[in-house]
């Protein structure tokens, strides 16, 4: 399984400006902390092998193995990975008056999950637009607290790590594709008896393109505007091309090519656009405000969405052909992008490569892939 220990996680992704701060190897030993955006390692620690490593999304993130574990199935080339229905969808009269993220999706399948008893409580990411913090909603009003993406990595999973470890709790998560992934990463490598080997009841993916820096954001923002007066951040769907900032007495546009280079490298390897290891997948509806892409990809996932549906919690309606192709094409994309950043960096490696590796693809895969995205090589 090509597990390492926490000296070889620090060389390999965070000395390797790899780390995207998603919170998976936070609070499961004394040893690594999340601070202002960062993963910091506080002592030394010479475990030759550890969940921090095996866990860690940017580490031997093998696509194949994971698709097998996971689905049952091989890895797909082309398109937006497992699905069992895809539909344009909004949240129903059960979630009630609020501001939410597109159509308010998200916060409906998390309340609709806690209603039906699926889980005990959803790790959300929470807290100020450029202090993103991780809790554990068990409720409508605490999720509701959480709506609205915060466009910074956080490290959602330290909340995840941090109640399992007390036991006892069902959780579902919000999980971006990383987060997706350092899931999916920990039923192939359960590393000891005593880790879960299902780690979450129900993940709700996020569709990403890239998080931002949340240290760098603040500072980029704080020659724009007061800090403590942003409400709310926005990326709308293409061809907007902006980030939007709310504050209390005005809106910014700011151009998404100004912002950039606060992207941290971690996310230009990342293969994967729609939350692929997710039940479920949730994205914006391009062309149709107040609207999201709702993706079901597990049996699990089709219970919670039927369910949602019966119980007004959501309202589904057709995709358009249009929009499932150009979001197919889009996610196709990303992957290839993803592949390639990585193999420019050596950073991608076949399953019997005995180097470090963050990606693993085999070489028909990798042709395959290629061949979907109409770019062979």
């Amino acid at each position: 399984m090509n597990t390492r220990g926490p000296r070889q996680l620090l060389s390999e992704v965070q000395q390797a400006g790899l780390c995207v701060g998603c919170g998976s190897c936070v609070e499961l030993c004394p040893y690594f902390r999340s601070h202002g955006g960062k993963t910091v390692m506080l002592h030394d620690c010479d475990l030759s092998e550890g969940r921090c490593h095996a866990w860690c999304p940017k580490t031997e993130l093998d696509l194949e193995s994971l698709a097998q574990a996971l689905w049952g199935e091989a890895y797909a080339p082309a398109g937006v990975g497992p699905c069992l229905s895809v539909a344009a969808a909004q949240a129903g009269p059960a979630l009630g008056e609020g501001v939410y993220q597109g159509g308010g999706v998200v916060s409906a399948l998390a309340a609709a999950a806690l209603e039906l008893g699926m889980v005990d409580g959803v790790v959300l990411t929470g807290g100020e637009a450029l202090e993103p913090t991780p809790i554990v909603a068990r409720n409508l009003a605490e999720i509701k607290a959480c709506t609205g993406s915060k466009f910074a990595a956080a490290p959602t999973l330290a909340a995840l790590n941090r109640t399992q470890a007390a036991g006892g709790e069902r959780l579902g998560v919000v999980a971006t594709p990383c987060q997706g992934a350092a899931l999916a990463q920990r039923g192939l490598k359960p590393v000891n008896q005593e880790a879960p080997t299902n780690p979450a009841d129900l993940v709700l993916g996020l569709f990403c393109n890239w998080a931002l820096d949340p240290r760098g954001l603040a500072a980029f923002l704080a020659s724009r505007v007061e800090l403590k007066r942003i409400r709310s951040m926005d990326i709308p769907p293409p061809p907007a091309g902006v980030l939007v900032v709310r504050t209390d007495h005005e809106t910014l546009e700011i151009p998404l090519d100004e912002i950039r280079g606060l992207v941290p490298p971690g996310c230009a390897i990342c293969p994967d656009m729609t939350s692929e290891w997710a039940d479920l997948s949730v994205g914006m509806f391009e062309g149709r405000p107040g609207w999201n892409t709702l993706i079901v990809r597990s049996e699990k996932g089709r219970d919670l969405a039927e369910a949602a549906l019966e119980r007004g919690w959501l309202v589904l309606e057709e995709m358009p052909k249009s929009n499932w192709e150009h979001l197919d094409g889009a996610a196709q994309g990303k992957r290839l992008r993803g592949l390639r950043a990585a193999n420019q960096q050596g950073l991608l490696g076949t399953a019997d490569d005995p180097e470090p590796k963050a990606l693993r693809v085999g070489a028909q895969l990798m042709a395959q892939i290629e061949k979907a995205t109409g770019e062979e090589a």
